[in-house]
């Protein structure tokens, strides 16, 4: 089967590979429809986060039809049309059953403090094979697939494996409630869903911020004010439309990758970055080329400051946007002075994808709305490319693996 495979730090291929085997009696095999390229793909290929292994399948968001089930799945069958979780989890474990999926203490191959276990990461979040592909293995398939209805298409099901429930979660976290006004830091696919996600949950106020008028402007269509903060700065701005007092709920959803003003990376290197397929694999010596991932500096990103800055006394500060490890600081003296809540983490994806597969079925949302591009799998570099150069128009590409 065809595949995106990582070779290395900028240089991923399409690539034959073999096809997926059941290994143990909770697995499944999917023929994949419909994958995507998410922002966090970026990250392995642009070396932010380290730890990817050569020959991964990249990918995390997948939908498709079961081909194969192991013995101990007992919910499906051959033939059924399913959404896959990013996150991995085996649904019987006390985090499992507290709702903390991404916590799973069995997913992980590296034991219960390894962390988050995800489709087509590195070594650390337990070296599973992603989705942008053909085919794929299901671990803990009776828990990590979710049937579809007849009412939701591909297209739609797509954004239910990762951004819609990431920006939910988001919200979630924060603890939006009736009347709250609420700053989305980052208009990206995850921070347009944070912002469906708040006016879901009651927010009287949406203020999104971000330097990207494309992206703006679908915030603005959401029902968003929106602040460009290249124009001006957005924490004087925010502070000015709340009559002096700040936001209720702050959202990061931006992470390592958040620029500054007038273009400048504070983490990333963004804009240099967007020609790395074809300079940075050939600049890295060859054996370095796997190891010697771009670590930003050890400072907080731009919006995470911004995110506290803006924040009323006693608000909340929820995090969904990526950071690695290797990011230590946080401006920690300032949110305890303003008595501020912090509440972040990876998305517990299973616990929230049967209630927005009901809102979408429902009609409450289209999350396919904001789906921009589709590319076949065999276009997958091109499209790697255009969306890592964040391309005007380019915010979210569905990927279609299978003929």
């Amino acid at each position: 089967m065809k595949a995106v495979v990582w070779r290395g730090i900028g240089d991923i291929r399409i690539e034959d590979v073999a096809d997926p085997q059941i290994e143990q009696p909770t697995d499944a095999i999917v023929r994949l429809t419909t994958s995507a390229i998410c922002g966090t793909d970026l990250h392995f290929v642009r070396g932010t986060f380290s730890g990817m292994k050569e020959g991964r399948i990249l990918g995390h968001e997948g939908v498709g039809v079961v081909e194969a089930v192991g013995d101990m799945v007992r919910n499906l069958e051959v033939g059924d049309r399913v959404v896959i979780p990013s996150t991995i989890a085996c649904g019987h474990c006390s985090y499992c059953r507290g709702g903390y999926y991404a916590q799973c203490d069995n997913a992980n191959p590296g034991g219960k403090r390894a962390g988050t276990a995800f489709f087509g990461g590195p070594e650390a979040a337990g070296g599973f094979n992603g989705l942008q592909a053909e085919k794929a293995r299901i671990p803990f398939a009776n828990v990590g697939l979710v049937k579809l209805p007849d009412e939701v298409t591909d297209d739609q099901a797509i954004m239910i494996s990762d951004i819609f429930p990431t920006g939910w979660f988001g919200a979630d976290m924060a603890e939006i409630e009736e009347g709250h006004t609420v700053a989305v830091f980052g208009c990206g696919p995850v921070g347009q869903f944070a912002i469906a996600s708040a006016r879901l949950m009651g927010a009287g106020r949406i203020i999104a911020i971000d330097n990207r008028e494309d992206r703006l402007a679908i915030a603005r269509r959401q029902g968003a004010e929106i602040v460009n903060f290249e124009r001006e700065d957005p924490v004087a701005t925010i502070v000015e439309l709340t009559g002096g007092i700040g936001v209720d709920r702050a959202i990061d959803a931006v992470g390592v990758e958040a620029e500054h003003a007038h273009g400048g990376p504070a983490a990333g290197q963004a804009e240099e970055k967007a020609a790395l397929f074809a300079q940075e694999r050939e600049q890295t010596a060859p054996e370095h080329r796997d190891e010697a991932p771009f670590v930003p500096g050890d400072a907080p990103s731009q919006a995470l400051r911004w995110a506290v800055d803006a924040l009323a006394k006693a608000g909340t500060l929820s995090i969904i946007g990526v950071y690695p490890p290797t990011v230590e600081s946080f401006p920690i003296g300032q949110a305890m002075n303003k008595n501020l809540t912090i509440r972040m983490g990876n998305c517990n994806h299973r616990k929230y994808i049967p209630h927005l597969i009901d809102l979408v079925r429902e009609g409450v949302v289209d999350p396919a709305a904001l789906l921009t591009q589709d590319a076949e799998l065999t276009g997958a570099i091109e499209a790697y490319e255009q969306f890592d150069a964040r391309k005007p128009g380019w915010l979210k590409v569905e990927l279609e693996p299978a003929a």
